[in-house]
Formats: structure tokens, C-alpha cells, sequence
């Protein structure tokens, strides 16, 4: 009996022990992205950046997750999940630390895709980890984690303007300060990284399962791709259709942190709700219901209530946990889980790439933004469609 209750310690232990390296690299998910903006206008001044560099900046991220990540399933085969996720928070802390020293754009640029690279390798496995590691509590593990990177997200978008005054204003030194974040994350991934057989390693994967064939595969890259075009044209357009409907600009700026800060305790809910269903199509349905609402509301007047159709956007932006919760769900095993992430998220960022530009050169074309958001309530036919087909209780 003694022994058992050492052996139920030991794996609580372990289990607490992985929820916090978890959440340590889940927070730094988004920080090399969201540190950016708030102080682009000083780096462009700074490297003599061009505002063609400055699109192509922002269009980095995803081109980095929906390519580089694409290799995490390979690269999880032959060393094993847990390695590869601490190579990828090495090539993160690399490319925070150094990118804000860059001589030039180019230079700039490039190691900028480093600390992409990073999190794109991260962002396909931690999924994986999650299976196989709480394989009875999935979606609320995953609904910790999403939390976890909204938090850093945020605070990042937040603190860095701050940070570059402490610093005198030096943009250099504020972005630099974003490196410690992801030293942090590091120790407990080396240490998780000395097991070999970890959520895709070699002695799990004898028999490899090509995703790309299954209809819940293409499913789950469909919605993700969708939910991402919703959230990329939240996070490039919202607050200047605020501004060209004559909300001020710090209204505009409160609005749009509204629909990221809803993102927390929305999450804890989502989390508990999708413990108790075997299937989330529903609430893929509801979630697609709040979208449409949120865009229609805004297409017939983005005065009238903005509050309210910030809310309702900042509800539909909690499919993203809701994807990443279905993933994990859908794979019958971790290294078929890192599989399903890999096609899920490739496929789905690529997916994302032309919403956010399509609706700039739709706005330019039409001088409103009447039509872009009219697409917008559209597009949330086919999020629904592929959320509902991918939440049905299946499993690859």
C-alpha cells in the first residue's frame, strides 16, 4: 500500500511538474510577435525600415508557423517531443536576445524567423505533451495553457512601450528584456528532455499514421485556418474600423484589449464546458453564432454599440483553445496527435495568410468597410461547418 502511495505522489509529482514547464513555454508563444508593434514606428526608424519591410515583418509569423512547423512531427520522431520543444525555446531566447541588436532589416528579419522558428516547433507539440501526459483531462490542460499564452501575448503588447522608457528609451533594450521570459521556460524542458520516449519519440511511433488522409484532418485545418482569419484581421483592422467610425483612439484601444482580455476567463469556461461533451460541435455552432453577430453588428454600425460587438468578437476568438483542445482530442495517441498539429496548423496558417491583406485591399478598393465585413460575417459559414465536422467524437 506504501508503495503505491509513493508511486501516486511520484506521478502527481511529475504531472505538476509538466503542467508548469507547460505554461512556462506557453507564455512565450506570442511574445517575439505582440513586442513588435507597439514599438514599430521606432524600428523602422531605427534600421531604416521600409513600410514594405514593415508588411513583410508582420507577415512573418505566419509564414514561419504554417512552414517550419511542419517539420515538428520528423524532428519529434527521431529525438523525441520533449527535445525538440527545448530546441525550440533555445532558437527562441537566440533570436529575442539578438534580433534587437540587428544591424539592418534584412539582419532583422532574419532573426526574427529564428525566434519564429522556435515557437513554431513548440506551438505543434505541446499539444502532443498534453495527450500524453494528461490524457484524462485534455481540454482543461489546454484550456491552462491557451490562457497562459493570451497572458503573455498581452503583456507583452502592453509592457513593452513601458519597458523602452525604463531603459530611456532605447526599443533595443525593451524588446532584449523579452529573452528572459524564454530563459526561464528552458530548465525544465532540458530536464524533460533527457526521456527519449515522450509524445512522438521513437518507441511510440511504430506505425505512422498519415493524417492527410482522414476528413477530421482536413476538418480541423479548415476551422483552425478560419478561426486564425478571424483573429488576424481582429488583431491588423478592428481598432482603425472603431477609429474610421469616429470612436477616439484610446476608445478604440480599450475596445480592441477587450476582445484579448475576454480571452481568460472565456477559456476557463470553454475548458470546463468541453470536459463534459464527447463531441464540441455545438459548441464550434455557438461560438460561430457569437462571430456572425459580432462582424454583422459592426457592418450595420461600429458606433452604435461597440462594446458589445467587441464582446461578441472576443467570444468567437475562443476557437482557438477550442482547436487546440480538438486536436489533441482527435489523435488517437501522441505521435498521432503531433501528426494531426502539424497538418492542422500548417495547413491552416497557410489558410490564414490572405484574409487579413484581402481585407486591406478591400477596403482601399471600396473606400468602406462595409464589403470587407460583409466577407467577414460570411466566413464564419465555413468556420462552422469545419468546427462542427471536426468536434464530432471520432478519433484518428
Amino acid at each position: 500500500m506504501a508503495i503505491r502511495e509513493k508511486q501516486a505522489v511520484s506521478r502527481r509529482q511529475g504531472q505538476l511538474f509538466t503542467l508548469v514547464a507547460l505554461l512556462l513555454a506557453a507564455v512565450n508563444l506570442r511574445l517575439a510577435v505582440t513586442s513588435v508593434g507597439p514599438v514599430l514606428t521606432e524600428i523602422r526608424a531605427g534600421l531604416g525600415m521600409s513600410a514594405a519591410a514593415a508588411g513583410l515583418l508582420t507577415s512573418v509569423p505566419v509564414l514561419c508557423f504554417a512552414s517550419i512547423g511542419l517539420a515538428a512531427p520528423r524532428l519529434a520522431r527521431r529525438f523525441g517531443a520533449a527535445r525538440v520543444i527545448a530546441g525550440g525555446l533555445a532558437l527562441l531566447t537566440a533570436g529575442l536576445a539578438v534580433r534587437p541588436f540587428a544591424g539592418g532589416t534584412v539582419s532583422f528579419l532574419l532573426l526574427s524567423a529564428v525566434a519564429l522558428a522556435g515557437i513554431a516547433l513548440v506551438n505543434v507539440l505541446l499539444p502532443s505533451i498534453v495527450k500524453d501526459r494528461f490524457p484524462d483531462r485534455v481540454g482543461s490542460v489546454t484550456g491552462l495553457y491557451s490562457i497562459a499564452l493570451n497572458i503573455g501575448a498581452t503583456t507583452a503588447a502592453a509592457a513593452t512601450v513601458p519597458l523602452t522608457g525604463t531603459f530611456g528609451d532605447d526599443w533595443r533594450l525593451g524588446l532584449a528584456c523579452w529573452a528572459l521570459a524564454a530563459i526561464i521556460a528552458l530548465p525544465p524542458w532540458f530536464l524533460m528532455a533527457r526521456e527519449r520516449d515522450v509524445a512522438g519519440g521513437p518507441s511510440s511511433d511504430q506505425a505512422p499514421v498519415r493524417v492527410s488522409r482522414h476528413p477530421v484532418a482536413w476538418a480541423l485545418a479548415v476551422y483552425f485556418g478560419m478561426q486564425s482569419t478571424s483573429a488576424y484581421v481582429i488583431i491588423g483592422w478592428l481598432p482603425q474600423i472603431y477609429r474610421d467610425a469616429g470612436v477616439s483612439a484610446e476608445m478604440a484601444g480599450v475596445l480592441f484589449a477587450v476582445t484579448s482580455f475576454l480571452g481568460v476567463p472565456l477559456t476557463f469556461l470553454l475548458s470546463a464546458l468541453v470536459g463534459r461533451f464527447r463531441s464540441q460541435s455545438a459548441i464550434a455552432l455557438v461560438l460561430g453564432l457569437f462571430g456572425i453577430a459580432g462582424w454583422a453588428g459592426l457592418w450595420a454600425s461600429p458606433a452604435a454599440a461597440p462594446l458589445l460587438w467587441a464582446i461578441l468578437l472576443g467570444v468567437v476568438n475562443t476557437a482557438f483553445p477550442l482547436v487546440l483542445t480538438m486536436i489533441a482530442l482527435r489523435g488517437r495517441n501522441p505521435s498521432t496527435v503531433v501528426r494531426l498539429s502539424a497538418f492542422a496548423q500548417g495547413v491552416g496558417y497557410l489558410i490564414a495568410i490572405p484574409g487579413p491583406i484581402l481585407i486591406g485591399v478591400l477596403h482601399e478598393a471600396t473606400g468602406g468597410w462595409r464589403v470587407p465585413l460583409a466577407l467577414m460575417a460570411l466566413l464564419m459559414i465555413p468556420q462552422i461547418l469545419a468546427g462542427m465536422a471536426a468536434g464530432r467524437d471520432r478519433q484518428i
